[in-house]
């Protein structure tokens, strides 16, 4: 069943991916209508959302925010799909970076570097970052239940350098380029909720009490790894920019989680400046109300 329905998506997705951009961005607008108008997809969730981190926002204000989120979202669904035919030289005029010194300086004293970022903006096309370093550029994502699909997205980000890497993978690959002296580039999106069960921090974001990712953190501080801030700007349709924010140079020195906590702070910050490019159909407070109390 999984290779019928990549045989029967793919056509689809190859074609999309062959438009030009000003036909790629007449679809989304149709899409727009039909996800939002029609379909009505997750609006319930993305509205609740809204309304819990933006309290003193008029309801108009919520409605203009969704509303510009939804335009976000189906741009960004569409530029994931043109990844599969982009070239590197479209990639690197649509997605640029302002500070490069910033990587550059850390692999200058032969560092490898935990690049955290979070569902904002476009995450797809950080992959442009690969032409600008010396290290071997990783992501670290979660595996597609199909494997077709899984392939081929790990075949697009290798056409661009990347490897993509699996949660489960990363701690045996991270400490075995460690141990080969391999300067390497993590990227990792730390943001979205984890399993009650399996949480051990809890912290606010956007003044709600909430569970958080520290895998990050952890890897940062067992294997030595500069923790590194990725700050994504929308600049007009189809253009992204991206800058960099050192968090922790030597991750060792840093209370437990006070590096998850400058991570969550950069990502408010982008949230409160443009909150309309943040992934709000993810139930990210939906444990809001059950952290432990302290004993």
């Amino acid at each position: 069943m999984q290779f019928i329905v990549f045989v029967i998506a793919y056509p689809l997705l190859w074609l999309v991916s062959r438009l030009p951009f000003r036909l790629l961005y007449g679809l989304s607008n149709i899409v727009y209508q039909l996800v939002y108008h029609v379909f009505g997809y997750r609006k319930k969730v993305v509205r609740k959302n809204l309304r819990l981190v933006f309290p003193d926002k008029s309801e108009n204000e919520i409605i203009t925010i969704e509303k510009a989120f939804y335009r976000h979202m189906c741009d960004m669904f569409l530029e994931m799909v043109k990844t599969l035919g982009i070239s590197n030289e479209q990639l690197q005029k649509r997605f640029t970076f302002t500070n490069l010194e910033v990587l550059h300086g850390l692999e200058n004293k032969n560092k490898s570097i935990m690049l955290l970022f979070p569902h904002y903006g476009s995450w797809e096309w950080v992959i442009a970052l690969d032409a600008h370093i010396k290290s071997k550029g990783y992501a670290i994502y979660q595996k597609i239940n199909n494997r077709y699909f899984d392939k081929l997205i790990r075949d697009i980000r290798e056409k661009f350098g990347t490897t993509l890497i699996s949660t489960k993978e990363t701690k045996e690959i991270v400490a075995k380029n460690r141990r080969e002296g391999r300067l390497s580039m993590y990227g990792i999106l730390s943001d979205q909720s984890p399993m009650v069960s399996k949480a051990q921090y809890w912290a606010p974001f956007m003044d709600i009490v909430v569970p958080v990712h520290v895998g990050a953190e952890g890897l940062c501080k067992n294997l030595d790894l500069p923790a590194v801030y990725l700050k994504v700007r929308k600049l007009k349709r189809g253009h992204y920019e991206g800058s960099f924010k050192v968090l922790a140079e030597n991750p060792k020195e840093f209370v437990n989680y006070q590096i998850t906590d400058a991570f969550l702070r950069e990502v408010e910050k982008s949230i409160r400046e443009a909150p309309q490019y943040y992934f709000w159909t993810h139930k990210r407070w939906k444990h809001r109300g059950k952290a432990p109390k302290e004993t």
